[in-house]
């Protein structure tokens, strides 16, 4: 039997007695394959890996070791908020590791995108190899794999919980909700006890701002890139976009055009506004946006943040666009 397909008679978690019972027969699962070892996490923060602690913490408790890796690719104070909601919120073993400088310059100069996804998830999991070394019975290593990681792996995308592991990985993976759809995901969530600011949060993909900055990762287009997709998300919160679309984000190319500024021409790069709905991430289509909240997002933007000089509107569905641009 392949582990990895969801089986055709597998019932749909759309209510918390469905998300409660699943939640039983994966602590019933982790606990059999776990014994009294130790597993290792990626907690980036997401909705993914945020489930994936919560059930681990409820099956294991504190042999779960929570790693947050900080690899320069975090949304802006993201960091910040792993930390302040598991370790100081629900108490984890939480390990905290920066290793930016380590991500980028592995990073300079590298423009294709399926090289820098296999670059961030080989070296997220050294880093992990590397913790692992410094604690005592650390034979597994969970992940937030969903369903259409699985799907996309095979074709579409290399993702960084499945096309980016080494062969000569020492640990057993331990993936409890790698046969869910992201919206099952949020049900289990809930069910879990989890705050709604962290259930429904959007999907950010494990590379992070790294397949967001398009090409050849420069720190100062990075920078750029986090501060205007703050500003979009912020505004996203005011006018309350953010309760009724699925992913929003900004993209920056490895392009300028030429502007003014000061009443001096000045070459930016352009920022692009990627805002989509759907329930399985297999299809998407394009959210509308009003105009008079995006003359807003493009004003701040072109005027708060240093470097960009325009902002674009993708309205391209999936298919035939990707959700991410690369």
């Amino acid at each position: 039997m392949n582990t990895n397909v969801r089986p055709e008679s597998m019932e749909r978690i759309t209510t918390k007695a469905l998300a409660d019972k699943f939640i039983n027969e994966q602590v019933k699962l982790v606990r059999e394959q776990v014994g009294d070892k130790k597993v290792l996490l990626a907690l980036s923060g997401g909705v993914d890996s945020s489930v994936v602690a919560a059930l681990l913490i409820k099956a294991i408790g504190k042999q779960l070791v929570c790693v947050h890796v900080n690899h320069g690719l975090m949304r802006k104070g993201e960091s910040e908020q792993v930390i302040e909601v598991f370790k100081n919120g629900l108490d984890a073993n939480l390990i905290y590791v920066d290793a930016t400088d380590r991500f980028l310059d592995l990073l300079k100069g590298v423009a294709e995108p399926e090289k820098k996804r296999k670059i961030i998830g080989g070296e997220f999991i050294k880093v992990f190899d590397e913790e692992a070394a410094k604690l005592d019975d650390i034979k597994f290593l969970a992940q937030g794999t969903i369903y259409p990681d699985i799907l996309e792996s095979d074709g579409v995308k290399a993702h960084h919980n499945v096309g980016g592991l080494p062969e000569d990985m020492e640990m057993e993976l331990v993936e409890p909700v790698k046969l869910l759809y992201k919206d099952e995901v949020r049900v289990v969530g809930s069910a879990l006890g989890l705050p709604d600011e962290m259930v429904y949060r959007q999907p950010f993909p494990g590379p992070g701002l790294g397949v967001r900055c398009l090409g050849a990762i420069t720190r100062d287009r990075l920078h750029a890139l986090r501060e205007a997709d703050a500003i979009l998300r912020e505004e996203f919160d005011n006018c309350g976009l953010a309760k009724t679309v699925w992913q929003y984000f900004i993209a920056v190319p490895d392009m300028k055009s030429v502007g003014v500024k000061n009443d001096k021409r000045y070459e930016g790069w352009p920022a692009i506004i990627r805002a989509v709905n759907t329930t399985d991430a297999m299809t998407a289509t394009i959210e509308e946006i009003p105009y008079e909240v995006l003359h807003k997002i493009t004003n701040r933007i072109t005027n708060e943040v240093d470097g960009i000089n325009r902002v674009l509107l993708d309205l391209t569905p999936k298919p035939i666009g990707t959700i991410e641009w690369e």
